[in-house]
């Protein structure tokens, strides 16, 4: 599995923490991490709404396959990452969360809050998040006696989303303000992830558009 790590200006001197407890997790169990956001408060400047755009790229263009996003709250990165197509993203505070998540809801993203209650143990609780997030077969349901609704709802809520959706990200991406999209794809962290892994070339071929 490929893993998108992102972090915004608020909370981005928390990445190397972060990122560390992220790959302790992923290294064990064979999941390459790529950090796409902001690694220290002197990166270049991304705010939640872009790590929304960014999620949705990387996504779409299946350069990776899951994104551990979040803020302060972990509230701005959760609405900002579910209102691209193709992203479901969950709120995430604890492992329990993480863990209904994978079983209930099958997402492709979670939002967590770096900010509000991040205290004494932040960096234990964020690595057992982790290992509920990434491990054991995903949309098991919980109870498992309710897997089959579970499964169905999730079915209907992606058909949903996709049917809401333009006919192509590409032409989503348009939509959206142009300088918000450029700045967002701005990352040399990103786009090594985007166009080394994306497979996509219509996503791939727009982000070099607005990067030439």
């Amino acid at each position: 599995m490929k893993i998108a790590l992102m972090m915004e200006n608020s909370q981005a001197a928390k990445n190397p923490i972060i990122l560390g407890e992220l790959q302790a997790v992923s290294s064990s169990l064979g999941h390459d991490v790529y950090n796409v956001g902001m690694s220290s408060e002197g990166d270049h400047h991304l705010t939640y709404v872009h790590l929304g755009i960014m999620a949705g790229i990387l996504l779409n263009s299946k350069a990776v396959d899951f994104v551990i996003a979040g803020c302060g709250t972990g509230q701005g990165a959760l609405m900002s990452l579910n209102a691209q197509p193709g992203v479901f993203c969950g709120y995430c505070i604890d492992p329990s969360d993480a863990f209904l998540f994978n079983q209930v809801n099958n997402g492709n993203a979670l939002a967590l809050p770096f900010a509000k209650g991040f205290g004494w143990g932040a960096e234990l609780n964020a690595r057992y998040i982790f290992e509920k997030a990434l491990t054991g077969e995903r949309g098991n349901g919980y109870p498992v006696e309710r897997k089959e609704p579970q499964v169905k709802n999730a079915a209907i809520l992606a058909e949903l989303k996709a049917g809401l959706a333009a006919e192509s990200y590409v032409d989503t991406l348009k939509k959206i303000d142009q300088n918000l999209v450029k700045v967002a794809v701005s990352g040399e962290r990103f786009q090594q992830c985007l166009f080394e892994n994306g497979q996509d070339e219509s996503v791939k071929a727009y982000v070099r558009s607005l990067l030439s």
